[in-house]
């Protein structure tokens, strides 16, 4: 018996990274999952986003652990894709108790006042209102099963203190948060858990690739500031969040909401 036994899970930014181990994380405690991202590249983001075959990957990852995954090439930017997918869930499996809204992008300025339109309008677009458009297409589909539920938004470290060299990012993630309060505000009286979980640096493609840790080294005070933490890591392996979203949206999470949740390694202690 799986803790998520007979649950669906919609998941946002799917196709490979904290996306990928969460449907796999999730898929081992018994639920089916529906996927979906891009497979294109954003302009503003200096490493590789969304590509072909990604989504592919992770459902194959998910079907060997005996549950079904359904992938949907979407963009969180769209309102008709996030209705898509949530009407593929629904078509595909008859309910949805589970919203993970994990997709997202990092870039990086010098400071704030050089940050490019491009930058903040991919940012905020991708993560904040691509958070709010999946929520908004979902959260009727849950309230309609009259079981409960539990949504869980992908915030960071940055969206609890600034931190320099991604204003635009820090800024996005601080806007998860207040979404997060109001809607578990608005959706406690249905069982239905709403919270943030908040990162340090994670081993995944987002930060596991070529520009990001030269960046860092390029820029010293910056780069201290945003990659140390106080216990001995770097980077968490992804599994390890994995494992905290998979307690938020468990019966073992059920009295938990309106909360952020920090995976953070001792950094906001610094």
């Amino acid at each position: 018996m799986g803790q998520l036994d007979g649950k669906v899970a919609v998941i946002t930014g799917g196709g490979r990274g904290q996306g990928r181990s969460h449907a796999v994380r999730l898929a081992e405690e018994g639920a089916d999952i529906v996927v979906c991202d891009i497979t294109e590249q954003v302009g503003s983001v200096p490493f590789p986003t969304g590509r072909p075959g990604d989504l592919e990957e992770t459902v194959a990852a998910v079907e060997k652990t005996g549950r079904r995954c359904i992938a949907v090439e979407a963009d969180v930017r769209s309102t008709a894709d996030m209705t898509r997918l949530a009407d593929t869930a629904m078509g595909e499996f008859g309910r949805i108790d589970i919203l993970l809204a994990n997709a997202g992008i990092l870039s990086l300025s010098e400071n704030t006042w050089e940050l490019t339109d491009e930058a903040w309008d991919d940012m905020i677009d991708i993560n904040l209102t691509g958070v709010f458009k999946a929520a908004r297409a979902v959260i009727p589909h849950i309230r309609a099963g009259g079981r409960g539920g539990s949504l869980v938004f992908t915030s960071s470290i940055a969206g609890l203190k600034g931190v320099a060299g991604c204003t635009h990012y820090a800024a996005a993630k601080h806007g998860i948060v207040g979404l997060m309060r109001t809607l578990a505000r608005e959706l406690a009286p249905e069982s239905i858990r709403v919270n943030t979980i908040h990162p340090t640096g994670v081993d995944s493609p987002m930060s596991n690739n070529e520009f990001f840790p030269k960046w860092l080294d390029e820029h010293k005070e910056l780069g201290d500031a945003m990659r140390y933490n106080l216990m001995p890591v770097d980077a968490m392996p992804v599994r390890d969040v994995s494992d905290v979203v998979l307690f938020l949206v468990s019966d073992a999470g059920k009295w938990i909401t309106g909360t952020t949740q920090q995976i953070d390694a001792g950094f906001m202690l610094k």
